[in-house]
């Protein structure tokens, strides 16, 4: 399993918004949670994403135990570098740099992470190509259709 969610817990005050929610996802398998409004689909996606910590329960991702109740959690500069190499999110607003173009928008998280300009262009280049974009390249966000810059910032989150 690439992310494994065990009993997990999650309360604000006396509202338990996640009780003992278990959640597999293997290699190349996708996930939809659907759920009434308040019924802890941001909770979770914010647990799986690391962005939160749950109350109690596990969670591990590609074999790494992110979250544990005994204590053997990721914390602090480990847990966001660790973000930063497995997780990547698409949100319902694209966040897309609107003075950068397609591929620079791309480009950055591979250059924040130490990659060469060279090698962030190419990997840039191969992932526009694989969400149908390659001859949007040099399209600024403002110049793209709504499906297109959600494309875009599905390739960035890669």
């Amino acid at each position: 399993m690439i992310i494994t969610a065990r009993d997990l817990h999650k309360s604000f005050g006396s509202l338990e918004v996640l009780k003992g929610v278990d959640v597999s996802v293997d290699k190349g398998e996708v996930l939809s949670v659907v759920g009434a409004s308040g019924a802890g689909k941001t909770t979770l996606l914010q647990i799986l994403g690391t962005l939160s910590a749950p109350d109690s329960g596990v969670l591990e991702i590609d074999g790494v135990t992110v979250f544990d109740s005994s204590g053997r959690s990721l914390k602090g500069d480990a847990l966001a570098a660790f973000r930063g190499r497995k997780i990547g999110f698409v949100f319902q607003e694209h966040h897309l740099l609107p003075e950068f173009s397609a591929v620079e928008n791309i480009m950055i998280p591979a250059l924040i992470a130490g990659r060469s300009e060279a090698d962030a262009r190419k990997a840039a280049w191969e992932l526009l190509n694989l969400v149908g974009l390659g001859e949007r390249a040099s399209h600024k966000p403002s110049e793209l259709s709504g499906g297109e810059q959600q494309r875009v910032a599905i390739a960035r989150a890669l």
